[in-house]
């Protein structure tokens, strides 16, 4: 094990990682960012307040960007908190703490990712047992085998699902206020066609374009854009498992950079290692774009559709440069 954490020297050039600091922190109600309404559809107007019906509903998003879908659901009706959301933490090896305990035991509504990700949740639901808590499992609600690519929020279609969830979660909670979360969970959707409309731009100019990854972070949306990943695949995995690449696939992935091969390279500014600092270092001092990705919404950015358009416009310079 050497991964080194919080690639601060690097956030110059890339997308910083992750979300707020605190291990369980509350977050407010988001509205969709200026780029995101100005390029959707206009959304279905929500109502201007929900009903007063009563506290508002504890809810928890292991990951910070399914809380802040709860957050923007649920408006003023909810109190969200997130687990993994520190920067300075290495999500795939996560500890929970009292604090995240604490969360778990009092949330109402709680979104896991799965897929191996955020195994941890499991010992924590066991562990504040309520027959009556709602558990909305990513995986399961698409339907995913278990050895997919984990970083499955990078498909809007993975949002979109756990959105229609959420809203009916919601609704079971507080049914006085099912229109407001229906309006609500429109002006979301909304704001996620902003991405997919990104995607198709991105498609239509750059599709077959090759590209090297450290880690498969952004793979399902490399994949909708149509880019083409060059790095060996066990390279992805012997970095994911934090462990040394082969040999061979080490040298493969230096020449992709060195010999120019690819136009980008994507680059996980959260979890670092010296292998991928090499590579790094390798491709700015070769010449070839590097774009940062995060796992976690960044602090920097107020929703997750802020965050994965503004790295999306990042990718778009970095393609027209190559």
């Amino acid at each position: 094990m050497y991964r080194l954490l919080g690639a601060v020297a690097l956030l110059a050039a890339t997308v910083v990682a992750c979300g707020a600091p605190a291990a369980t922190q509350s977050a407010s109600p988001a509205a969709t960012t200026p780029a995101a309404a100005t390029a959707s559809s206009p959304p279905t107007a929500a109502p201007l307040a929900p009903v007063d019906s009563g506290p508002a509903i504890a809810v928890l998003g292991t990951e910070n960007f399914y809380s802040d879908l709860l957050a923007q659901i649920g408006g003023p009706r909810v109190k969200a908190t997130s687990i993994l959301n520190d920067p300075a933490v290495d999500p795939h090896e996560y500890e929970a703490s009292p604090q995240a305990a604490a969360a778990v035991a009092d949330a109402k509504i709680v979104i896991v990712n799965d897929v191996g990700y955020d195994d941890f949740m499991q010992k924590l639901l066991d562990a504040a047992n309520k027959p009556d808590r709602i558990v909305i499992n990513a995986q399961k609600e698409l339907g995913l085998a278990d050895d997919v690519n984990a970083h499955i929020w990078y498909d809007t279609k993975t949002m979109k699902k756990v959105a229609e969830s959420a809203t009916a979660a919601l609704t079971k909670l507080d049914p006085r206020n099912a229109a407001y979360f229906s309006a609500k969970k429109d002006t979301y959707l909304a704001a996620l066609k902003a991405i997919d409309d990104k995607i198709a731009a991105l498609k239509a100019k750059y599709d077959g374009t090759p590209v090297a990854f450290t880690e498969p972070v952004a793979e399902y949306q490399a994949d909708a854009i149509g880019l083409k990943v060059l790095t060996p695949e066990g390279f992805m995995r012997a970095i994911e498992q934090s462990i040394d690449p082969k040999p061979a696939d080490l040298a493969d992935e230096r020449d992709l950079i060195t010999g120019k091969k690819v136009k980008v390279l994507f680059y996980n500014v959260q979890v670092t290692s010296p292998v991928t600092k090499d590579i790094y270092d390798l491709a700015v001092k070769t010449g070839v774009p590097v774009v940062g990705v995060a796992e976690t919404i960044p602090p920097q950015y107020k929703t997750y559709q802020e965050w994965q358009i503004a790295q999306l416009n990042e990718l778009e310079k970095a393609l027209a440069k190559g």
